[in-house]
Order: structure tokens, then sequence, then C-alpha cells
């Protein structure tokens, strides 16, 4: 993962230059002449200050999503679906389905299996960065679906916990679940380029199962507007 971290940088240094070349020009353009008492023509250009290091505004650049010494993410949703707690564990629980229809998942196979417990191989990607990594699922049918990920090099730390709970009442094909996700990253470039993604990543996942449960159960219930729930909370 180190070698993706290279390019990265060295775009950005590029883009900088650019940035900085641009603005040479446009104060060329505005550049203000001044006829001295001598008869010479002068020019006054407001001196451009060059930072000596490249560097420095790279980490500017990633200061933009966030402290550097944030490495940690948290993201949890509730919300009531219009599934019932059965069909949407059928859903979360079918990690070898994931390549299907999760976002940025590029691979997933399921290596062993067992009464309240699989593990899988995914793949996860989001450019400039791939991770391959082992996924320890603990099942409690139709409660529970919870991943750790076990031997990531990009992670520190990667867990995912689906919970569903009864609906809304009178309402038996409905039902209430809880998402969160948790992770770090080994890598202070990676976790800063986790900011920027971050979002637009997890907020599509609860949606990504409801679109799934949809295909393969039909329709789902229709909840009246004022019992609906929808909660989001991310650090």
């Amino acid at each position: 993962m180190a070698r993706s971290g290279r390019p990265l940088r060295k775009a950005l240094c590029d883009a900088f230059q650019l940035s900085l070349t641009l603005a040479r020009e446009r104060q060329a353009k505005h550049t203000v002449r001044y006829l001295a008492s001598c008869g010479i023509l002068m020019n006054r250009v407001p001196t451009l200050k060059t930072p000596r290091h490249c560097h420095a505004q790279q980490r500017n650049f990633f200061n933009i999503a966030g402290p550097l010494i944030n490495k940690k993410k948290e993201y949890s949703e509730r919300r009531v679906i219009g599934f019932s707690m059965l069909e949407m564990y059928n859903v979360v629980s079918g990690v070898a389905d994931y390549k299907h229809f999760v976002p940025w998942c590029k691979k997933s196979d399921v290596i062993s299996k067992r009464s309240g417990y699989a593990k899988a191989q995914l793949e996860i990607g989001f450019p400039p960065i791939v991770e391959r990594y082992t996924s320890v699922v603990t099942l409690v049918r139709p409660h529970l679906v919870k991943a750790s990920c076990t031997d990531g090099r990009l992670f520190n730390h990667l867990e995912t916990n689906w919970r569903f709970s009864p609906g809304v009442p009178g309402y038996p094909r409905t039902c209430t679940v809880d998402f969160s996700i948790s992770f770090e990253f080994r890598s202070l470039l990676h976790s800063q380029l986790a900011a920027v993604f971050f979002d637009e990543v997890v907020k599509q996942m609860v949606a990504a199962f409801e679109r799934r449960a949809k295909k393969l159960y039909g329709p789902e219930t229709n909840i009246p507007r004022e019992l609906m729930l929808h909660e989001v909370h991310h650090t």
C-alpha cells in the first residue's frame, strides 16, 4: 500500500505547481506599470512567496478533510424499513452476494461457514485504494450480523454491526435496522483520503441492502410518513 501513496503525493505536487504557475500568469496580466522620473518604464509585481517544500502544501490540502491525528472513523444509522427482520437478516448475512450490490465491493467469497459463524475473503476499493482482507462474521438469526477484519494491510481496525429489531406496531412486515461501522487506517495518508470518501461510502450502505431486499422480496411495506424513523450519527 505504500507504493500507492507515492503517485498520489506526486500528483498533488504537480497540481500545486500548476496552480502556482497559473497564479503567476494571472498576476502578470494585472501588472501595474508606472513611468519613473528618469523616463524608464518599470513594472511593479507583487511578490509571490513560494514554499520551500511542496510537502507542506500537501499537508495543508489534507487538512481540509480533517485533523491529521484522527485516523478513526465511526458511523451509525437507525432506520425503520418495510421488510421483516428475517428478510433483512437474510440479505445482510448473504456475504457471498456482496460483490453484486455492495458499493465498492469487488470480491466476496465465503471460505468457511458453520452455525452462527462464517469466514469470507473480501476485496473493497475506492480509488486510489484497494484492500483485500479476511472477514470473520458472527451470525445470530434473525437479530445480528457482525463482521470484523482480521488480516487487513490497510486497517488497524474494521468492524460492522447490523442489528434487527421489531419495526412499527401493527405493521408486522417492518423492522428497525441499526447499522454501525468503525474503522481505523494504518496509514495516515489513507486516513485522510478516507475522510474525503467516507461519507459517500457509508451513506450508501443501508440503502444498498434495502434495494437488494426489494429485488429479492418485492415491494416493501408502505409505512405512514409520521411513523418513519431515520437517524444518522458519524464522527
